[in-house]
């Protein structure tokens, strides 16, 4: 965990800031297509977290996850063979949440699932959305002309399409805290 520091009343207090966790699909190949959008428009990107898929976010923080955890992922990730995504078309979740809709889905839910299943006090995005839909994010909660003006520019470069043969543990502070960088932690292959 890194240090945060404040002042009250002039003394310096140091509280520790909980990092977080995920278990993601990075996709290089779609940095041609939206990278440059996330670079403006995604929290994650900010902090360092390339453009992805997520299996599941938030999980546990890397620290309290045991060797026995690693190994469950690793023959969970293990049993499921590569697989490829497309991204073809631009989708929204409401009128906030641009994203790059994926053929291919079935596997990452898959894969959310047997994680959901294995860790269930991690359900995705804590248990706020009944449906998990797979998805890459462009970017979110900005002013819709700047998420239409990514959605034209991002038609212009797809499809892209991405084999994954890996499930990667990404970990750092809260995008929205705006500070502190995400790392890659561990990487588990895909059978």
């Amino acid at each position: 965990m890194a240090p945060s520091r404040r002042w009250e009343l002039g003394v310096r207090v140091t509280a520790a800031v909980e990092e977080e966790s995920a278990l993601l699909l990075r996709c290089p190949a779609a940095e041609p297509a939206v990278g440059a959008w996330r670079a403006r428009l995604d929290l994650a990107a900010a902090v360092g977290v390339p453009a992805h898929v997520t299996v599941t976010y938030p999980f546990a923080a890397v620290d309290r996850l045991s060797p026995s955890d690693h190994a469950l992922l690793e023959g969970l990730f293990g049993a499921v063979p590569s697989f490829a995504l497309v991204g073809e078309r631009t989708a929204w979740f409401g009128d906030t949440v641009l994203y790059v809709e994926l053929t291919g889905a079935a596997a990452v839910a898959g894969l959310t699932d047997a994680v959901t299943t294995a860790f269930p006090a991690y359900p995705p995005y804590g248990g706020a959305y009944a449906e998990v839909v797979p998805h890459l994010t462009v970017g979110d909660d900005h002013d819709r002309s700047a998420l239409r003006a990514a959605e034209d520019a991002v038609r212009d470069h797809l499809p892209f399409t991405q084999v994954v043969t890996q499930v990667e543990l990404w970990s750092g502070p809260s995008p929205g805290l705006g500070r502190g960088r995400w790392r890659l932690v561990r990487a588990y292959p895909l059978g």
